[in-house]
């Protein structure tokens, strides 16, 4: 029997039982029902590893989880992709009007898989709660998955365009339909960028003929620079976006590769 003293102290544990109880039901009513029919189902010793692993994961950098569950989850992510025939031939299609050259091979899948958790990590120094809701969410949402392909199309566009001269940026965004919204999310950026490592740097751009000298200067980035410029200058929202926007209409970027990158010297080209 509980003395007097001790039954307030005793109501609080068990409402604060309660509370907890009711805490994980809610969580474990976010699961898939396979995932919450297997997880009821564990032994406790069992579920203590399940929590030991919760517990390390969120403890963790965002940089360890990645390389965590780029070791875990890629082989099965990977051959998934493989499987979504549909949207694979759609972004080949794509790369090939955009005359990029990557291919979709299994090793250029599973490296974009893990650049897209390292990218994901990136973004969660501004927003840390939310790289493991989107880790999880590749995992187990068909939706997310295919986000994946978005995501190359995005990123490969991007890099091409951090490749480009400031005059080929100027008729690339004059072919566009909303030029405004075109240079504010993607040329500015870009241009900031080259700026401030020094890849592109303006001199007397008052002057014209001065101005021409930077202007039509093509940056020279290694390929691992590039990706490393890709990653701190776009969110992963932002690069799959670009990409969807693509695959979903097909006009949304408009691209004329023989307009954009030819010589800066010739005013008329041949019909």
């Amino acid at each position: 029997m509980v003395s007097p003293p001790d039954q307030p102290k005793a109501r609080k544990q068990k409402r604060l039982a309660i509370a907890v109880a009711a805490q994980l039901e809610s969580i474990l009513g976010k699961l898939p029902p396979e995932a919450q029919i297997w997880f009821e189902s564990l032994p406790w010793h069992q579920r203590r590893y399940v929590l030991s692993l919760c517990y390390l994961m969120c403890a963790a950098p965002p940089e360890i989880q990645a390389e965590f569950l780029d070791d875990y989850t890629a082989d099965g992510l990977v051959s998934r992709k493989l499987e979504d025939r549909d949207t694979k031939q759609r972004v080949k299609k794509h790369l090939k009007e955009f005359k990029l050259k990557t291919e979709l091979t299994e090793a250029v899948l599973r490296s974009y898989i893990r650049q897209f958790y390292v990218h994901s990590a990136q973004d969660a120094r501004r927003q840390p709660d939310l790289y493991l809701e989107s880790a999880l969410k590749l995992v187990f949402s068909t939706e997310e998955r295919n986000n994946v392909f978005n995501y190359i199309l995005g990123f490969e566009l991007l890099k091409m365009m951090f490749r480009m001269s400031w005059l080929q940026h100027e008729r690339l965004y004059r072919l566009q339909r909303n030029q405004d919204e075109f240079i504010t999310t993607y040329i500015k950026p870009i241009q900031h960028t080259h700026r401030v490592n020094g890849i592109i740097v303006p001199r007397d751009e008052g002057l014209f003929f001065a101005k021409r000298n930077y202007f039509v200067q093509e940056p020279e980035i290694s390929d691992k620079k590039l990706i490393e410029l890709v990653i701190a200058t776009f969110t992963t929202d932002i690069t799959s976006n670009f990409g969807f926007s693509i695959i979903r209409h097909a006009n949304s970027l408009i691209f004329d590769h023989d307009y954009i990158f030819r010589p800066e010297d010739v005013i008329f080209p041949n019909n």
